[in-house]
């Protein structure tokens, strides 16, 4: 399988981490939806990533989706979200909630980023990290007293918790030293530590 996008996108970090973390076997081909726009609409009509390149040709597109198919095929004992029941719906939740700060978060980048700064919209810009920050205390909030968002091992709650923690800084001030988002950090930063997160991080080439 060939993972299309680079770990700058938190939504291919994303799914390149739910990859390792089921010990599901990739390559990655890091192109840039900015630099090699020709070459991701090959695999996204609609230009963004990641997309994923099964070993019969089938191009998956979105992280939810690829995310969803590698669940159906992981190891039982290796899959980030249950395939039924309460549980399952408790991930699913913290992964929405996650991917929606995530999503303002990226807006947000665009925003202040990519408009000359006398057009920047700062009452937009505000709601937009309003957002971010509204989706990460409920997460923080969730995580009190427990090690894990749901259940007493990793799922892709967490993972895309971390994610959206660790792109909140382009719209936040400090987060990690928030004491509002205390549980959230101390979440990211043992995650950090695993092989699946750390040889994630995105690093320029």
């Amino acid at each position: 399988m060939i993972l299309i996008g680079r770990n700058l996108s938190p939504f291919v970090r994303r799914t390149a981490i739910a990859m390792k973390l089921m010990d599901l076997a990739f390559e990655q081909r890091p192109l840039s939806t900015a630099d090699d726009a020709a070459d991701v609409v090959k695999y996204n009509p609609v230009g963004r990533v990641p997309s994923l390149e099964l070993d019969d040709g089938e191009v998956l597109i979105d992280s939810a989706a690829i995310i969803d198919y590698l669940n159906e095929i992981a190891p039982a004992d290796r899959r980030l979200v249950p395939l039924a029941g309460a549980e399952r719906r408790a991930v699913l939740r913290g992964v929405a909630i996650g991917l929606g700060a995530t999503e303002k978060a990226v807006q947000a980048v665009y925003e202040k980023n990519r408009r000359p700064a006398d057009k920047v919209y700062q009452d937009w810009l505000d709601m937009l990290c309003g957002q971010v920050t509204g989706g990460l205390v409920a997460l923080n909030d969730e995580l009190e007293g427990k090690a894990w968002l749901v259940g007493d091992r990793i799922t892709l709650a967490d993972v895309t918790a971390v994610c959206a923690f660790g792109i909140a800084a382009a719209c936040l001030d400090k987060p990690a030293a928030d004491p509002r988002f205390a549980n959230l950090a101390g979440l990211a930063a043992r995650c950090n530590e695993l092989p699946a997160f750390a040889e994630t991080v995105y690093r320029p080439g």
